[in-house]
């Protein structure tokens, strides 16, 4: 009997790992069917996949490893960027229903347990629809859940082992992410029989594990703590001159408001997939749901400490992905221990869900055709691969100087081989070969200087270079159409050729 009860619960978690799987491949090839632009963040790895590195700059470089790796394997281009990240989210979901169907008794509430991730606005959407980071730290947070909750449920070396990959991924993904770990380790030894599983011997392998995973990170992060946390710093604490006083209120008001964010689509959803027996659920209890509701206290508590003492004033909501991504788990666990009579919600909830899978695909790729009828051009809808085209057909250049790393990272992608260098970039400082045969390229949106003048900070560059400061590049104009355009309207770009002289 309990076999065949194990079976079907396989077989019910089966046909969801199917259907996120179907999803996501729907994901990349509508990514696919978009202009062939990179999108911010997706040009921040094209531009850094030119060199291996401990560290990039204000976020970790787990992402940046995976996508180099991949660049390597399957060249730079719009496919593997589309492909690393939905098989990151695919993973991620594949994990967490994993863990529900660890710790739920009923199948019925895993699915809807892992399908419920579809209703966090900043899973669902916002990663699709031009993160990394973000990524990567929402699946090493099901990674670590995974490790975390089999080690105190059934616990072996391989459990702890998975936590410690986790935590170590982790923070390499995000800084943030060490509140989940932190939480998660403070709300077990709140509980008798889940802190023997913190004091088992076998952490050791979990610490070390992590240890091991973010040594080269650290090394890198010790000589480079201010360059590395500048601008988040600066994010987060832009108070603009408030008193402490109104510091505090803002950072308070903007926690609970990233919190509301964070929930409220997936509250509302559920409510109405289970109908009246929701609300009585929450009267339900259970260790596993202290043990969650302990992890998120502890995380707002963590990020109250930042407001009150690290003058945190503005806290977005995407940034509570490491620490309130298992609200849809938390709210079966909720249900199940509550043991309300319920009336077959997946029958309510998938059509919801079927409206989401279609939307979030539909919305990315429409707000960028949409441009054909109100001219509102997004990132997606600059004509970087049409301006490289027309380049490309005047030389090969030996490297490409382009002003910021958004235009850097897709003019990389569209001029291989040649190196790309970012004016916001001045880390990067590759040796290059230029000659009249392979000339330098400098590159700017037009926007970016007034006249026939180089942008400043190419200016500047152009001037280090011995053999090409005294050479006053010719400036050259032009004009692409934006990817559905309206009305034929162009975006204009300068540029300029420099070989040393004879």
């Amino acid at each position: 009997m309990n076999e065949d009860m194990d079976k079907a619960r396989d077989t019910d978690m089966r046909w969801v790992f199917a259907l996120l799987a179907a999803y996501f491949l729907v994901q990349i090839a509508v990514r696919l069917a978009m202009p062939p632009t990179l999108g911010l963040d997706e040009a921040e790895q094209a531009f850094r996949s030119q060199w291996l590195a401990a560290g990039y700059g204000p976020q970790p470089p787990f992402y940046n490893w995976l996508q180099y790796a991949v660049f390597s394997l399957g060249g730079v281009s719009l496919l593997s960027l589309a492909v690393v990240k939905n098989a990151l989210l695919f993973t991620s979901y594949l994990l967490y229903g994993l863990t529900a169907r660890m710790i739920l008794k009923n199948s019925t509430l895993a699915a809807i347990a892992t399908l419920g991730l579809l209703t966090l606005p900043q899973v669902a959407f916002e990663m699709q629809r031009d993160l990394t980071h973000t990524v990567a730290v929402f699946f090493s947070g099901s990674v670590f859940l995974y490790g975390f909750i089999r080690s105190l449920k059934k616990p072996d070396m391989l459990s702890y082992l998975v936590t410690g990959v986790g935590i170590g991924i982790g923070l390499l993904s995000k800084y943030n992410f060490a509140l989940l770990p932190a939480s998660a380790l403070l709300a077990a030894l709140l509980d008798p029989p889940m802190r023997k599983r913190v004091f088992d011997w076998r952490t050791v392998v979990t610490a070390v594990t992590a240890f091991l995973i973010t040594l080269p990170h650290l090394f890198w992060l010790k000589d480079n703590l201010g360059f590395a946390t500048a601008r988040t710093l600066e994010k987060l604490t832009d108070s603009g001159n408030a008193s402490y006083a109104m510091q505090v209120v803002m950072g308070s008001g903007s926690l609970v408001l990233a919190v509301i964010g964070f929930c409220a689509v997936t509250l509302l959803v559920f409510a109405i997939a289970f109908g009246k027996p929701f609300l009585s659920a929450f009267s339900g209890r259970s260790a596993w749901t202290r043990l969650l509701e302990r992890m998120m206290l502890f995380s707002i508590l963590g990020i109250l400490l930042l407001v009150l003492f690290g003058g945190a004033a503005h806290v977005k909501d995407r940034w509570l992905v490491p620490l309130f991504f298992i609200i849809p788990l938390y709210l079966c666990l909720k249900i199940e221990a509550s043991h309300v009579e319920y009336s077959n919600p997946l029958r309510r909830l998938l059509p919801i869900l079927a409206i989401i899978m279609i939307a979030v695909p539909g919305i990315l790729f429409g707000r960028i055709a949409a441009a054909t009828l109100n001219g509102d051009y997004e990132r997606l809808n600059m004509p970087y691969a049409q301006l490289a085209a027309v380049l490309r057909q005047q030389g090969e250049p030996a490297a490409v100087l382009a002003e910021g790393s958004l235009l850097a990272g897709n003019l990389r992608k569209d001029l291989l081989p040649a190196t790309v260098i970012s004016t916001d970039y001045p880390g990067f400082k590759p040796a290059v070969s230029i000659s009249k045969k392979h000339p330098l390229l400098i590159v700017w949106p037009l926007g970016a200087a007034e006249g026939n003048v180089l942008p400043g900070r190419a200016a500047e560059w152009l001037k280090s270079v011995p053999e090409l400061s005294s050479i006053a590049p010719e400036i050259s104009m032009i004009e692409v159409p934006y990817y559905y355009a309206r009305n034929g309207d162009t975006y204009r770009f300068g540029y300029a050729w420099v070989a040393p002289a004879d």
